[in-house]
């Protein structure tokens, strides 16, 4: 494990006991805590994107102040879902984040997850889809946005305009050249992750896999990462890849980190999500020294070079800043992690 960081589902509403986290609340307390794990030397703050939900659903201006209020950390996204997105809209502001940000971005798109409503990326406007989740849709929509940030041209020039005129295509502007080489896509399954292997983008990987082959979690999902990493190589890609996983991982190493997450050793299942039988990954709660060494055989955090823990943002910057702190200080280190301050 090289890089760690957060990845927050953004949840905001009613608490109980009268309180409310409103969106507002929710977006600022978001820079707050990664200002703190910038100073931390923590790799990265990325975030859900979810519509129709209390939830984190239009990250760019997220994503554009956290990337002023710090200085290293990396600032993405898992996942969009190119289901609701106009893909030239989104190379923009994808451009200028990166680019205001110093390259900072590191973008993770998919197909996207279960909805709250039926086909809301038909509200949106994007209709015609003959596949019952919309990944027709997605992928056609992924296509365009890479040609995009690629530079390639896109629209005809006018030669009679006021504004310079010329001849041929005219690419999306602004342009990031650096981008390409941070995109990343939300695999589910073997077969995606082979798709972004192939296509020549990162892959990453959740607590979730949309396939049951009655294997352990980390193992079916090692075996993805290996399957991604063969295609990479297959389709002559220069470089290496990055790969991410995703964890829920409390150290517990106060009274309130019990009180909260003691007795949380959920252990992984196969269930249905989006009609598909699917593997859950466990969540992770014990003292530092035990979560090493439950981390260290985890077959796919050891394959991966990027683990993001899954946060409770509704519990406020202070608790989730010293989750991050602990890990930082008492787990990370054995795992390989040195920081952006090293």
């Amino acid at each position: 494990m090289k890089r760690f960081g957060t990845l927050s589902f953004g949840h905001y509403g009613p608490l109980g006991g009268g309180r409310e986290l409103t969106a507002g609340d929710s977006m600022l307390q978001a820079i707050d805590l990664a200002q703190g794990m910038d100073e931390l030397g923590v790799d990265g703050a990325y975030f859900r994107v979810h519509h129709f939900a209390r939830q984190q659903s239009s990250p760019m201006p997220l994503l554009a102040a956290i990337a002023a209020r710090t200085e290293r950390i990396e600032v993405g996204t898992g996942v969009i879902d190119m289901r609701y997105e106009n893909p030239l809209h989104l190379a923009e502001e994808a451009a200028s984040v990166d680019l205001l940000s110093g390259g900072r971005l590191a973008l993770g798109v998919s197909r996207g997850s279960p909805e709250t409503v039926v086909r809301g990326y038909e509200a949106f406007g994007y209709t015609g889809s003959a596949d019952p989740r919309g990944a027709d849709i997605a992928r056609d929509h992924f296509a365009l946005f890479l040609r995009a940030i690629e530079g390639e041209g896109l629209a005809e020039r006018d030669p009679h305009s006021p504004f310079g005129g010329g001849t041929g295509l005219q690419r999306i502007e602004p342009f990031s050249p650096g981008l390409r080489s941070r995109i990343w896509w939300g695999a589910g399954n073997r077969d995606s992750a082979e798709w972004a292997g192939r296509t020549g983008v990162n892959l990453m990987s959740s607590t979730l896999l949309t396939e049951d082959r009655g294997l352990p979690f980390d193992v079916l999902q090692a075996e993805q990462i290996d399957a991604f990493r063969t295609a990479w190589r297959d389709a002559g890609h220069d470089g290496e890849p990055r790969v991410s996983v995703s964890r829920s991982i409390f150290p517990l190493t106060t009274a309130e980190d019990e009180f909260y997450f003691g007795g949380r050793q959920d252990g992984e299942g196969v269930g249905y999500i989006d009609g598909m039988r699917s593997t859950f990954g466990k969540t992770y709660a014990a003292a530092p020294d035990v979560l090493i060494e439950q981390l260290k055989e985890d077959a796919a955090i050891a394959s991966a070079d990027t683990l993001m823990l899954t946060i409770p943002s509704q519990l406020g910057v202070d608790f989730n800043l010293r989750i991050v702190e602990s890990f930082a200080t008492h787990v990370a280190p054995a795992l390989g992690w040195t920081g952006t301050r090293s």
